[in-house]
């Protein structure tokens, strides 16, 4: 599969393109036209203006020149200024070769170009005669009236920007609007075709079906989503049947699941009475994120690279399978014990690591490894395999790289945290889940100056609790995301609640790793800002310490994305993240906006103060405001006020409480 089926330019683009060119064809071309129409109508205007004018001045001018006033002559032609659109009025005498001129200013140059295209000046030339008479053919001068060219190459520029302006509107609105047409009609179904399949795995390839678009039923769209699918069923067909014919895959000559399991059970049935054997299944990530990236060419050479390093530890004794594109099997029937069985996993996991050069690229391929040793007698073939397949997930789960033992105990686990994730999501719709409220104070005074939200869990006696390994095994079942999700609504809701009664009080609120590790944090967190209209500054997120350290970079991006939108941001846990100057370093580039000291460094003052003395000077450092967790003695209190910690939050100043025994207390009002 090639690396990425990017579009390098749309159909949108390319007809807009299109469709842009013929408006600005159609528009020079209309352009060119009306304006030689127009300017020849000007031009035949302003002639027939120039024939009045002299007509109008025919009979002084040949009584003044007949009686040889050469100045009435000049002020008659110095009157023609006033029509406003002359820029020239001289006479021609003929007899004496002698021109007498209007006294007109300099006309304004004009471009070179529109004077030949548009064929200027415009000149009128009439003879001057005495009184008629009979015979007399000699004119006695004759009058050149010439217009202002100036002044027709402002109506040329003038009427030429205005058709530009008019006709680049217009096309402007009708390539938005054949735009928006198209891709209505055409484009937009096409692009959720594209975007279907190139999200589509090698596995689910042969049994896709196109989803039909319900505006394209019955056109050339519909006619080809209907044959894509007849082709699929095809092609689905084809592939289940040889896949029940086939043993091996093709590329590897490997073979297959169900040849291996077969291979299995024989090899079981012998050794059952005989020594215990070990099975490993090898899932090497590598190769499926390299479906993406290589090119079939590509990703086939590193297939057979790899598979050429596992062989190297394939003995007698052993026998390989491949399960499916990205994932292997071992049998070994003379490992005893788990230490070898630990070795020849480890064995393994470094042949799959060494480096590797697929064309410009430089890989270094990582696995997953999960082993399972013989229990009962009476186990199946796909009970051991599944066993091995179990543990192999659950190394997966752990990291890179990582090898784990299958153990008995490892399915009740599994099992149990199915039944924790059910009980979780349930919970939370069901409304087991409530909000409890821990004030923070200015130790100086006593007074309130914020409250953390504190997650509590409705016991099957009606009391509420969290169980001390809650969090963290809901973080790895993957159900904290929900559930921390479902805290920071509940927040919002209460922080627009106590807007509504004037209630102005910052609300701290924890943010678990993997919410940290969450795409779609920040666009929730803005939904509910805009769905709740609460003032930013009110919501402050707690992040614990090594959960930022684990990402950095990532949590540095996120956590300037949320300053951003105006979220204090407080570093929870303060002192029990990594002791090096190097985290120091980091931790100074984050946008922190207070730091939290950890309980345990308050439990042992005023008698052990060292570790709070330190941790309290490097805030100070840091310049951040500080607040201590865990304040139960008014000795303890004291020596925060000694150590110039302002803020503090624990069992002397009140405990966890709901949000109507809080409210009463702290906020003086009750929920109604």
């Amino acid at each position: 599969m090639e690396k990425s089926l990017r579009i390098r330019r749309s159909l949108t683009i390319k007809q807009m393109a299109t469709v842009s060119g013929v408006a600005l064809a159609t528009i020079c071309f209309f352009i060119v036209i009306q304006l030689f129409h127009f300017v020849l109508l000007r031009r035949d205007d302003y002639a027939q203006q120039l024939q009045n004018i002299a007509m109008s001045v025919q009979q002084p001018l040949s009584t003044a020149m007949l009686a040889g006033d050469k100045p009435q002559t000049e002020r008659i032609l110095d009157t023609l200024k006033l029509t406003g659109i002359l820029s020239r009025a001289d006479i021609l005498l003929p007899q004496t070769f002698e021109i007498i001129h209007g006294d007109f200013p300099p006309e304004q140059s004009v471009p070179a170009v529109i004077k030949r295209f548009f064929k200027l000046p415009i000149q009128v030339a009439t003879p001057l005669y005495a009184q008629p008479r009979a015979g007399q053919s000699a004119p006695l001068g004759i009058l050149v009236l010439q217009v202002d060219s100036f002044r027709l190459y402002q109506y040329i520029a003038n009427t030429f920007s205005t058709m530009v302006s008019t006709y680049l509107l217009l096309a402007l609105i009708l390539t938005v609007a054949i735009t928006w047409s198209i891709n209505r009609l055409l484009i937009y179904p096409i692009r959720a075709i594209a975007r279907d399949l190139e999200k589509l795995s090698p596995e689910d390839t042969p049994r896709h079906q196109i989803s039909l678009p319900n505006l394209h039923r019955d056109d050339e769209i519909g006619l080809l989503v209907r044959s894509y699918n007849h082709n699929q069923q095809i092609l689905s067909g084809m592939f289940e049947e040889l896949g029940r014919l086939s043993t091996r895959y093709a590329e590897t000559a490997l073979p297959n699941k169900n040849l291996f399991t077969a291979m299995l059970d024989s090899q079981m049935a012998l050794q059952a009475k005989s020594k215990p054997f070990c099975l490993l299944v090898i899932s090497i990530g590598t190769l499926q994120e390299a479906s993406g990236v290589l090119t079939e060419a590509q990703r086939g050479k590193l297939l057979m690279t790899l598979i050429r390093q596992i062989k190297r530890h394939i003995s007698d004794s052993r026998f390989l399978g491949q399960l499916n594109h990205n994932e292997f099997a071992i049998f070994d029937n003379r490992i005893n014990n788990p230490f070898e069985g630990m070795q020849f996993a480890q064995s393994i996991m470094k042949s799959i690591n060494m480096p590797l050069n697929i064309g410009s690229l430089s890989l270094r391929p990582v696995a997953s490894i999960g082993i399972a040793l013989a229990q009962r007698i009476d186990e199946s073939a796909h009970q051991f395999l599944r066993r091995a397949t179990s543990a192999m997930m659950m190394a997966h789960d752990k990291g890179k790289n990582q090898i784990l033992f299958f153990e008995p105990k490892l399915t009740e686990m599994v099992h149990r945290r199915m039944t924790l994730e059910s009980t979780i999501l349930e919970g939370i719709e069901q409304g087991r889940c409530s909000l409890f409220f821990q004030p923070q104070v200015d130790i100086r005074d006593h007074r309130l100056i914020g409250a953390e939200v504190l997650l509590r869990w409705r016991q099957e006696d009606g009391t509420y609790s969290l169980p001390a390994d809650f969090i963290s095994e809901a973080e790895e079942i993957g159900a904290m995301v929900p559930l921390g999700n479902w805290v920071l609504e509940e927040s919002c809701r209460v922080l627009a609640d106590w807007r509504k009664r004037d209630i102005h009080l910052p609300l701290a609120v924890n943010i678990s790793a993997k919410q940290l590790q969450e795409s779609n944090l920040v666009p929730f967190l803005k939904l509910l800002l805009a769905q709740y209209q609460i003032r930013t500054s009110e919501l402050v997120l707690e992040i614990t310490e090594t959960a930022q350290i684990d990402e950095f970079e990532h949590s540095l991006q996120l956590l300037r994305q949320l300053r951003e939108l105006g979220i204090l941001i407080a570093l929870d846990d303060f002192g029990m993240g990594y002791a090096s100057l190097y985290y120091l370093d980091r931790l100074r580039n984050l946008p922190i906006d207070l730091l939290k000291i950890d309980r345990s460094f308050i439990e042992g003052v005023p008698e052990d103060s060292v570790m709070l003395r330190i941790v309290s000077a490097i805030a100070h450092v840091l310049g951040l405001p500080v607040i201590a967790e865990g304040v139960e003695t008014e000795a303890q209190l004291q020596y925060l006020l000694e150590q110039e910690i302002a803020w503090g939050q624990g069992y002397l100043f009140a405990e966890p409480l709901p949000q109507q025994v809080f409210e009463e207390r702290f906020l003086h009002f009750a929920n109604a």
